[in-house]
């Protein structure tokens, strides 16, 4: 969840590890931003400066304490640190990086400690005085005691090990020693950490996105992996110092997406990105009249067998594993069962080897949903990742795995992630019924031609921003929302509702329109505005019809009607105080163009309600890693 960069390079090339360092921070600071930190390590001497609040306040800290010479953090070597808090107050003492107690060992901490409250009292009993109220101090304690006494005396790597080895939880954790200032110790357990190889400089970060400005050549880690890094080497092993190897890979973007494009906002900038995101899950999962995923180690048969189907997700993944249901059991005559994955494997579901588990999480570090996949693995289901992610923990630990390409999402509000996993989802969906004969091959290629043409449509709902600013000018800052749907259109208004809480920090609830009578009519109040998302009148008519009496009844109590409707569905026009027209498509189909007015709508109403960052909501953060 948190943000951690790490660099080593050259001192003879007077190249500026403080400058590398903000410069990645900067990159991961949409994973937190209750603090920010860094340290430079010099021969000798640690250089730690750190502050609450956003980025912004650290670089002011460094300039004033500074006083324009920046010569004290002359080094080569730097570790830093974005924080969203776990344990502890978002100030300045819980900030990272922690040091040690004799101010020689600093370490950067992603994720949860679990075992802290056994281990601080054990450091606290040496006669040792913690400053924070963190868990990731004692890692700092527990090296320095390491290192300053005991069979690792004097040993940096061995008593790094030794820390990693006592630690229980998800973590990540980088260490540095002043003994050492040329190189970086880091070990990873269930929280994602990526090496970036450089020429004569070596760089660690949560993601990609912290050294893409150097190098496109990077190195995963494993699960229960340790690297060390100097400025023209890594070495991998596993906690207990047994040799290992990382997975080489060539980053496939460049600098330019993870900058804002010329758009105010990289959540806009996103928004408009989603006919590429389509356009690439897409891309290669039909060849030769078959659906084909990325990796595949289950054959035909393997699911053929499949009795039953769970999708396991959180927030707007959830959603996209709600649309998933009605493809799949439509498609495939399978019943399927959606989990909010932090509730899944508490309540002990049913599952056996005839069970298929559809995991989605767009970084694939998810601590619920991979928590959800061990579950179901050690149950004996087969389970099948969706993810935005290469070679992440949960498609590492899955049967079969089909990426998003989505490209990297920086905005923490999900966006093309979430329309790129709908589309993978339904890919899911078509392979099942290849693999168990459900459709006809010239079905699933007429779905899938169908499913082509979704970003050229998307492109013409992009056309709706403008119209978007201008309905949002004329409702102004508003206390509530509400969000009916039926069928597939329910989803969506969860999804809707889901991202005008998270952008604009107000009410917002989504109902499925049959629901109205038994409760949620009562919201109804003059001047209260009601999006509603109507399916399309051809194929499923009944449900138009139905949707259109909701209208009817919400707009005869005073409500604002905000409807979103296919062009040409002149039934609603006289019912719809604002009306949105998106391109005709399939009904499963729909919540692909439907969902693009909504994204548009919540970031418009949340700059009237002042929030003017859209990409970075309070008390949010983007990878959620721990549970």
């Amino acid at each position: 969840m948190c943000g951690i960069v790490g660099y080593v390079g050259d001192a003879a090339r007077n190249v500026s590890a403080l400058d590398i360092g903000l410069d990645a921070l900067a990159r991961m600071e949409y994973r937190g931003y209750d603090s920010a930190g860094i340290a430079v390590v010099r021969p000798g001497e640690l250089v730690v400066e750190k502050k609450a609040g956003k980025l912004a306040n650290l670089l002011d800290q460094i300039a004033a304490d500074g006083g324009g010479d920046s010569s004290r953090f002359a080094g080569s070597t730097c570790i830093g640190h974005t924080r969203w808090a776990t344990h502890g107050r978002p100030n300045d003492v819980n900030a990272h990086p922690h040091v040690s107690f004799d101010g020689k060992a600093a370490i950067v901490h992603n994720g949860i400690i679990e075992n802290f409250a056994e281990l601080r009292a054990e450091i606290e009993a040496a006669g040792i005085e913690l400053t924070s109220e963190t868990d990731s101090e004692v890692a700092a304690h527990l090296l320095a005691l390491a290192y300053n006494a005991g069979p690792t005396a004097g040993d940096f790597e061995a008593s790094a090990l030794s820390v990693l080895r006592r630690l229980e939880g998800a973590f990540t954790l980088l260490f540095t020693h002043v003994d050492e200032p040329g190189k970086i110790i880091a070990g990873r357990r269930s929280t994602p950490l990526i090496i970036g190889v450089g020429d004569d400089e070596m760089f660690l970060g949560s993601d990609v996105a912290a050294f893409i400005a150097h190098t496109r050549q990077a190195v995963e880690l494993g699960q229960d992996n340790v690297v060390v890094i100097t400025r023209d080497s890594y070495r991998v092993m596993d906690f207990d110092g047994t040799p290992a190897e990382g997975r080489p890979f060539t980053i496939d973007w460049d600098l330019a997406a993870a900058e804002k494009g010329g758009f105010d906002s990289f959540m806009m900038k996103e928004i408009f990105e989603q006919p590429a995101a389509i356009r690439d899950t897409l891309a290669g999962h039909f060849v030769d009249g078959r659906v084909i995923l990325d990796e595949q180690r289950l054959s035909d048969d393997d699911l053929r067998q499949v009795d039953k189907v769970f999708v396991v997700a959180c927030g707007s993944a959830y959603h996209s594993g709600l649309l998933a249901k009605y493809a799949i059991e439509h498609w495939v005559r399978l019943p399927v069962e959606i989990e909010v994955a932090s509730e899944f494997r508490y309540r002990d579901p049913v599952l056996d080897k005839q069970t298929l588990v559809v995991a989605v999480s767009q970084s694939g570090e998810t601590a619920d949903t991979l928590e959800a996949v061990r579950h179901a693995k050690t149950q004996g289901a087969r389970v099948l990742a969706v993810c935005n992610t290469n070679g992440s923990q949960i498609p590492r630990e899955s049967d079969a795995v089909l990426y998003t390409h989505a490209g990297p999402e920086i905005g923490v509000a999900s966006t093309k992630a979430f329309l790129a996993q709908i589309a993978a989802n339904y890919i899911v969906g078509l392979a099942l019924a290849q693999a168990r004969g459900t459709k006809y091959p010239d079905e699933i290629e007429s779905i899938f031609d169908q499913l082509e043409e979704i970003p050229a449509k998307i492109e013409r709902v992009l056309g709706l921003k403008g119209q978007i600013h201008e309905l949002a000018e004329e409702l102004g800052p508003i206390p509530t929302m509400l969000f009916l749907g039926r069928h597939v259109g329910y989803p969506v208004a969860l999804e809707g509702a889901l991202k005008l809480k998270e952008l604009a920090y107000i009410h917002a609830e989504g109902f499925p329109a049959g629901e109205l009578k038994h409760g949620p009519i009562a919201l109804i109040e003059e001047d209260l505005p009601v999006v509603v998302v109507v399916p399309s009148p051809q194929g499923r008519e009944i449900l138009h019809s139905k949707i259109v009496t909701n209208i009817q009844e919400i707009r005869a109590r005073g409500a604002r009607t905000i409807v979103i409707a296919e062009e040409g569905d002149e039934s609603v026009r006289p019912y719809a105080n604002f009306l949105l027209e998106i391109p005709a498509s399939g009904t499963l189909l729909q919540p692909l163009l439907s969902t693009v007015p909504l994204q548009f709508l919540s970031a418009e109403i949340a700059r009237q309600c002042g929030n003017t960052d859209i990409d970075k909501p309070r008390n949010l953060a983007k990878s959620v890693t721990v549970e």
